[in-house]
């Protein structure tokens, strides 16, 4: 009885501590709304939802790479069908170090490999099937494409993801949920045990009917809890918890975009809804599926609850997905690469930009050279930030969270104005004469996502002028406007969730912009 008395105290005492420092702390990465918040409570909340930490090191990578590379890039088609020879696949000359150096230096922090596509061939020996390639000539059938890949990232410095199609248009048990579920997690406990770490997970919602007839249900918590119990520190992508596709396989993100939204966007229904179908042979064209509004105050003043739920931009280099050879001269230039950038790192989402190695088992010379180009251009950019050495004038500014903070370098400092937040304004002094056309804005996103609009000015004949006006920042906000000669520019808060965290204010000039 002693012993049971003090394991009670303790129990007692550890959700005590636990429920102090919440209070404490009111930031995590959800909120419950309340039917009785007002909408100043609501406000509130959202101001102080945050990042997980596998959200936050997901985030700042900025750039990722996916490598669609499997049977199909033989048999030349987008989808395979199931029913496609082992024998067809046999990339003589994969060297995946050149996928990861390739990767490496334009600027790619990590790269996911469709380990298994639709069409159920694995590039991995799995256990639980003999559609893969240990049936094929590569290697001789002894051959890993996941090893040497997952292998080559790791000496590069690259984070490795693995994607796994949940539809399986080969395996005999799909339709049978509950012996598909299964063999599902089979295949995904391999892929989490055997690789070292994994970094992304990352699934799509498409599913067709089986080999029976019956269209699969698919075992999402099952799923969430292989992936949490077995790789804790990766996050799970598109069909998943974490990271929630842009909507759009343009590479251009909204010029709104709210990493803090009601949690309906995460229903897997309606994700599902809008993944592939296996009667559409134009699932993988470029679509457009987004709501210009996920996060504003008409937004969440209905939500039950929000959650952290960051958007990830997807496209291609290329046209198709998979490596096509008659698309080889419509590789997507250096300076498009440089405006997909801008448009989804500069409006707070991830770009995943799609790099399919080619029958060789290799990463094309088109594409290598649209890559090298695409980083010498964002090199030249942000090689100079004028905004270095500025002296920095607020109108007010918290205990510790100085103005200065914004030109230092250091994304963790950061300047938060007072209580008169949509009031506020930041001015930068520089060091003389500068002219630029592009300017850089971060919110410290540990502290949370709060800036809903604000405003650019420049000291131009004696006067302030509009350079230009913006709604969120979030991780990163890049403007673009024609370049101004100026030694004066403050940014002025029009309208806050609370006090934002302001972390970076650089500028810089672009020889894309005229």
């Amino acid at each position: 009885m002693y012993k049971k008395n003090i394991l009670c105290i303790t129990i007692l005492f550890v959700l005590i501590s636990a429920f102090l420092n919440i209070q404490a702390d009111p930031r995590t990465n959800f909120a419950i709304i309340s039917p009785d918040d007002s909408m100043d409570d609501i406000i509130l909340k959202a101001a102080n939802v945050t990042p997980s930490p596998q959200q936050y090191e997901w985030q700042r990578m900025e750039s990722t790479a996916f490598l669609h590379f499997t049977i199909n890039t033989f048999t030349d088609k987008e989808w395979g069908e199931g029913a496609e020879d082992p024998s067809l696949f046999n990339p003589t000359g994969l060297d995946a170090r050149q996928w990861a150096r390739v990767l490496k230096e334009a600027g790619m922090k990590l790269a996911i490999l469709t380990c298994k596509h639709h069409d159920g061939f694995c590039l991995w020996p799995s256990r639980y099937t003999e559609h893969s390639v240990k049936n094929s000539p590569w290697r001789d059938g002894r051959g890993d494409v996941v090893r040497e890949v997952s292998d080559a990232c790791r000496e590069a410095g690259l984070k490795f993801g693995v994607y796994l199609s949940p539809w399986d248009r080969h395996e005999p048990s799909y339709g049978d949920s509950p012996r598909y579920n299964e063999h599902f997690k089979n295949q995904l406990r391999e892929l989490l045990t055997e690789y070292g770490d994994i970094a992304e997970v990352w699934f799509d919602g498409a599913c067709g009917e089986g080999p029976n007839g019956k269209r699969q249900v698919y075992d999402w918590p099952g799923y969430y809890e292989v992936i949490r119990e077995l790789m804790p520190d990766a996050v799970i992508a598109i069909m998943g918890p974490d990271v929630r596709w842009v909507g759009t396989e343009s590479g251009y993100g909204r010029e709104t975009e709210w990493s803090v939204v009601p949690v309906e966007m995460s229903d897997r229904e309606k994700i599902a809804a809008n993944s592939q179908k296996a009667d559409a042979p134009d699932a993988f064209m470029p679509k457009d599926l987004m709501d210009a509004d996920l996060g504003s105050r008409e937004k969440i003043k209905t939500a039950g609850r929000l959650i952290w739920y960051p958007s990830e931009v997807d496209v291609s280099i290329r046209p198709g997905w998979f490596y096509h050879a008659n698309q080889d001269d419509q590789v997507k230039t250096p300076e498009k690469l440089v405006d997909i950038y801008f448009s989804s790192v500069g409006r707070n989402s991830l770009l995943l930009l799609n790099v399919p190695p080619d029958t060789r088992g290799l990463i094309h010379e088109n594409d290598v050279q649209s890559l090298r180009g695409m980083r010498a251009i964002l090199d030249d950019i942000f090689r100079e930030d004028f905004a270095r050495g500025a002296r920095v004038f607020a109108t007010s500014a918290r205990n510790g969270k100085k103005a200065d903070a914004v030109v230092d370098g250091d994304y963790e400092t950061y300047w938060m104005p007072g209580e008169d937040a949509d009031h506020a304004s930041v001015e930068l002094n520089l060091t003389g004469k500068r002219t630029f056309n592009v300017i850089l804005l971060q919110e410290n996103i540990k502290v949370g996502q709060r800036m809903e609009q604000f405003r650019i000015e420049a000291w131009i004949d004696n006067g302030w002028k509009t350079v230009a006006d913006g709604t969120t920042i979030g991780y990163k906000r890049l403007l673009g406007f024609p370049g101004i000669t100026t030694d004066r520019i403050r940014l002025t808060i029009l309208e806050s969730r609370t006090s934002p965290a302001l972390s970076t204010f650089g500028l810089y000039n672009s020889p894309l912009i005229k």
